[in-house]
């Protein structure tokens, strides 16, 4: 059996420092976009709560959008939206002005 390393003896690893990634553009990641429909949405935030991105833009206590620069498309805002305002639809399908534009 393989001996354990001491704390001292251990290389570094693939370790990133802790911080933000607003430096960085991830939106290029995804594959899928969410597309709020603002006729269904009730402002209740869930998705901004459950959205591991931080991708969900809000002002005022209200949804304005996604920031799509962050979005991973990962679609845990579209499973856990009360009101089903929420649809993820296909990056290649969408226009960059229907994304830019999603805000009410």
């Amino acid at each position: 059996m393989a001996e354990l390393l001491k704390k001292d003896q251990m290389k570094p690893g693939a370790v990133a420092e802790g911080g933000t990634m607003a430096g960085l553009y991830t939106g290029s990641w995804r594959t899928y976009c969410p597309v709020t429909d603002f006729e269904k949405c009730t402002h209740c935030m869930l998705c901004w709560i459950v959205c591991p991105d931080s991708a969900v833009r809000v002002e005022g206590g209200k949804k304005l959008g996604t920031d799509y620069q962050y979005c991973k498309g990962c679609g845990i805002c579209a499973v856990e939206c009360p009101a089903d305002a929420i649809e993820m639809k296909l990056e290649s399908d969408l226009s960059e002005q229907r994304k830019e534009g999603e805000q009410p």
